[in-house]
């Protein structure tokens, strides 16, 4: 992208902004010898008496390796919800700026928008659930700071095509934020590797998902140095606790295990899909590249309660744009799924 500058972007206050130094932050070398008197924490050891690394170093390196990506270029935070309040936080002026979001998705960005005081552009995406170029290129004002796109995308489950998303990072000249919570259980490959191809690219990812630690809450966002750099000030100083810290290091010293689940998700998303497919109340089923699928049945209302009723718990989507009867059933064990599938036909002869 020509005549990017992401200081144009950021707002003055955090341009200018002088971020907390924690303890942690000017003092940090581990050893026995030490003897730390400077954070005021309990002297007395216990395994989590001391504050965590604030930039959790371990965890961002072992990611580094992973992903493929350099650990200057990863912010990790609280769960995905934080580092995206922390986007709106550092870059949008409260209200001022504007941001765009594609629906039916993520129902965050437009509650992170409200929190933040910052105008939420809908633009719908189209019957294919796909991004309308034309009709977000005209929402953009000269206070729009960021982009949404959401892929694999939440609810419909599909990837946005390539294409279209490489439009958007190339002609708008402001920050493009692609969620990629569901991105391991999709064949496209992850924007992550074109973060030096464009200044202006965001990848959030998360450890909820395919990593199956939703319980750790643990966030992670790929961009460049410099907004990694603008980020980092704002950021709690502490925001990523030791316990989450050493459990992500577990799960990324064995990814194995990950790959073998990710591998039995995608399996019974197929098998799942055929089964569903003959179910006389079904109507249609979008491709998926996430782990659930999203249905269209005759009366979601109703099929939902059915399924309470069944002790079996989907989310009803028929309140979103686009998905009117529409159903979204996340991937189970196979013990589950058969559960759902024979509940399923049961419904079908009542």
């Amino acid at each position: 992208m020509k005549d990017f500058n992401i200081n144009k972007l950021v707002r003055p206050n955090v341009a200018g902004l002088k971020p907390y130094s924690s303890a942690r932050d000017e003092f940090k070398t581990q050893g026995a010898e030490m003897v730390f008197l400077d954070a005021n924490e309990n002297p007395n050891d216990n395994g989590l008496n001391r504050y965590p690394d604030p930039q959790q170093t371990s965890v961002k390196e072992k990611l580094s390796e992973t992903r493929g990506v350099s650990p200057n270029n990863i912010l990790l935070g609280n769960g995905s919800d934080e580092v995206l309040d922390l986007i709106f936080r550092a870059f949008c002026e409260p209200g001022k700026d504007n941001v765009i979001t594609l629906p039916p998705t993520y129902g965050m960005y437009k509650v992170l928008s409200d929190i933040n005081n910052i105008e939420n552009r809908e633009v719908l995406l189209n019957h294919d659930f796909e991004p309308d170029l034309t009709a977000i290129f005209k929402q953009i004002t000269k206070d729009t700071k960021i982009i949404f796109l959401c892929s694999p995308n939440n609810p419909s489950g599909n990837s946005f095509e390539a294409e279209k998303i490489e439009m958007i990072l190339e002609k708008f000249n402001g920050l493009v934020v692609i969620d990629e919570a569901y991105i391991d259980f999709s064949d496209s490959k992850s924007w992550i590797h074109r973060l030096e191809d464009f200044p202006n690219l965001i990848v959030t990812q998360t450890f909820s998902k395919a990593f199956g630690r939703a319980g750790i809450r643990l966030g992670v966002l790929y961009s460049s140095d410099e907004i990694i750099a603008i980020l980092n000030k704002i950021k709690p100083p502490y925001n990523v606790n030791q316990l989450t810290q050493k459990e992500s290091l577990k799960i990324l010293f064995n990814l194995d295990s990950i790959k073998l689940q990710v591998a039995e998700i995608k399996n019974e998303r197929t098998i799942l899909s055929k089964q569903l497919l003959e179910v006389n109340f079904v109507s249609k089923i979008y491709r998926s590249d996430a782990n659930f699928l999203l249905i269209e049945v005759d009366h979601a209302n109703k099929r939902y309660d059915q399924f309470l009723e069944k002790g079996i718990v989907i989310r009803n989507r028929s309140n979103q744009p686009l998905c009117e009867n529409c159903l979204r059933i996340t991937i189970g064990t196979k013990e589950e799924n058969k559960k759902l599938i024979k509940a399923f036909k049961e419904l079908e002869n009542e």
